[in-house]
């Protein structure tokens, strides 16, 4: 069993949010955990929060941040060589989310773990379907492709001091990083117990900025790759019916009909403005990424474990 841990949380002006978090670490079983706050310029109360739980705070200047860049300034001062990564956002919804985020580390060809997400009850559908079909209820400890993301992952500091996080790019260093781990023959595990809720509640220009800064460094991780204006119409008609069909099905259509609509639309638009006008994406990611699964209306797994019960 692992006994201890570094986490890594990346903030800016999370005051909202950041509480639930840090009172969900102090619940896990896991009790010798390491909290470091990266802060790039707050104006809010984030970084007292964080110094009242006893985290540490790492300060970046903002127009230093990129995702890469603040995710290495919080590893270089981690002492512990399992480092758990968190947005600032998310809270565990089980008292063993960090025991079961390490688990696979007990096989020393594991060199990132990564979580299941779930969307609080005022996230959007389309939000929700998205984290239904990227985080499945199933774990799978040795997947086929790089696909993580550093909302709820964990890694080996060991094997980031042999390749820090990509600094220069917009977004997806997790998928950077995991496709290095990959290529040097380390496995990559999926963990459905280690569940954490993500809150995004964004606008529509926020989900259209976020799929457009990710498909700009998807771009740069893969030149190959391509999204076109036929793309673009598949993918946003294929999904918006898949959302209205689910929707149905869980009688939730009328208070979601039209956010089910613009999410879509600004999805793979900013998917396609940050391709700039290409073609072909690489086959396995962008059925993880893109393409709409039918799920079942409520999650089909079941824990014995009792949830955190938050203030």
């Amino acid at each position: 069993m692992i006994g201890s841990c570094s986490i890594i949380i990346r903030a800016y002006n999370e005051e909202k949010h950041l509480g639930r978090l840090l009172e969900g670490i102090r619940h896990q079983t896991l009790k010798d955990v390491e909290v470091i706050l990266v802060d790039s310029g707050s104006t809010d109360s984030t970084a007292a929060i964080a110094e009242s739980f006893g985290a540490r705070v790492v300060n970046i200047r903002p127009e230093e941040f990129t995702f890469g860049r603040s995710l290495n300034y919080g590893v270089k001062e981690a002492t512990r060589e399992f480092i758990v990564i968190a947005s600032a956002h998310v809270y565990p919804v089980y008292p063993d989310w960090l025991e079961t985020l390490l688990h696979p580390f007990e096989d020393e060809q594991v060199a990132l773990t990564y979580g299941k997400q779930r969307g609080p009850e005022s996230a959007k559908f389309s939000e929700q379907q998205i984290f239904h079909q990227w985080y499945p209820d199933a774990s799978e400890w040795n997947q086929s492709t790089a696909f993580c993301n550093n909302a709820n992952a964990a890694i080996r500091k060991s094997l980031w001091e042999k390749n820090n996080y990509d600094e220069t790019l917009t977004g997806l260093e997790d998928l950077a990083w995991a496709a290095w781990a990959k290529e040097q023959g380390y496995a990559i595990a999926y963990v459905a117990e280690a569940e954490i809720v993500h809150v995004h509640n964004e606008t529509p220009r926020g989900v259209l900025n976020r799929y457009r800064r990710e498909a700009m460094a998807f771009k740069r991780i893969h030149p190959e790759s391509h999204f076109n204006l036929y793309d673009f119409a598949r993918l946003t008609i294929t999904n918006i019916l898949s959302d209205i069909w689910h929707a149905v099905r869980e009688r939730v259509l009328l208070k979601n009909f039209a956010s089910i609509f613009w999410f879509r639309f600004m999805q793979f638009h900013g998917t396609r403005m940050g391709y700039r006008d290409s073609s072909l994406i690489t086959p396995q990611l962008r059925e993880t990424f893109y393409y709409a699964r039918g799920r079942k209306p409520k999650d089909g797994a079941k824990r014995d474990v009792e949830p955190i019960q938050y203030k």
